[in-house]
């Protein structure tokens, strides 16, 4: 059996802080974590990772003790007014966590620009040793998985990669064949709840706030497995706010996460192996 990496997300678990996320992804049996080294939102609970050492120190002493390794690292955001090279702190920062995956948003409605944009990110972080992954999100200027892979191809950078999340995927109605041949490092996994709403601001509600545990909603999650390469590394990144309000912890959420996941997988592709 071939073991398979699952990283616990930010997302799912966005009130630790960094050290503490790194210890429940290890009592909860992840091999990796994602840290979120940039806020999302300007009204999210965030640890600044970039600005203090010291916090950098402490989660790194975490990582040593436990094992555990940093999959990916987020989020930046490709706007007009983006200047690169104020991302190096930022990846320089990353790099030392031992992060490899790197989660961009586009957030610019000129293509041509936002992809010379995501070149010159390419070009940076190869320096780092990290490939960015341009996310689609429908609410932003990056839609659906035709979009990211024609800005990815475009860019022509070989670090240049497509992130798939499962949530995205559905809610953005991208197709099934067309994950035929993105660059993909990981992707991120959970389901999601009844039919696409037509108010994005719900699609976007739904995103940050309430997501389902794989297996627990209606999304094709089998089929878009069968579609992605093998043993593909998987970010769990699946908030569930009303679980958070009715006190069950963060480390019980993550473990109903894994869990979940790992039954999705092995119904997926027969096997749901782990890094033990």
């Amino acid at each position: 059996m071939t073991d398979r990496i699952f990283s616990l997300a930010a997302l799912t678990v966005l009130e630790l802080s960094p050290p503490d996320m790194v210890e429940v992804a290890a009592r909860a049996g992840y091999s990796h974590v994602g840290l979120r080294l940039a806020p999302a939102t300007l009204e999210e609970q965030h640890f600044p990772l970039v600005a203090d050492a010291g916090l950098r120190r402490q989660t790194l002493a975490r990582l040593r003790d436990t094992g555990i390794k940093v999959l990916d690292l987020e989020i930046l955001r490709l706007k007009p007014e983006t200047l690169v090279n104020d991302f190096s702190p930022l990846l320089e920062a990353g790099a030392e966590l031992g992060g490899t995956e790197l989660l961009v948003a586009g957030n610019d409605p000129d293509e041509a620009r936002l992809t010379a944009r995501f070149a010159e990110l390419c070009e940076l972080a190869a320096g780092f040793g990290i490939y960015p992954h341009l996310e689609f999100m429908p609410w932003t200027d990056v839609r659906d998985l035709k979009q990211a892979k024609r800005i990815v191809a475009n860019a022509g950078q070989a670090n240049g990669c497509v992130l798939v999340d499962a949530f995205h995927f559905n809610r953005s109605r991208s197709s099934l064949e067309d994950l035929a041949s993105p660059p993909m490092r990981y992707a991120q996994l959970c389901d999601v709840a009844g039919p696409v709403p037509d108010d994005m601001q719900e699609i976007l509600r739904q995103a940050r706030n309430e997501r389902r545990f794989p297996g627990e909603g209606d999304a094709d999650l089998v089929g878009l497995l069968r579609r992605l390469p093998a043993n593909l590394p998987l970010s769990l990144e699946i908030p569930t706010r009303q679980l958070l309000e009715q006190g069950v912890s963060a480390e019980q959420r993550a473990r109903m996460a894994l869990e979940a996941a790992r039954t999705v997988v092995r119904n997926g592709t027969g096997c749901a192996g782990d890094r033990g």
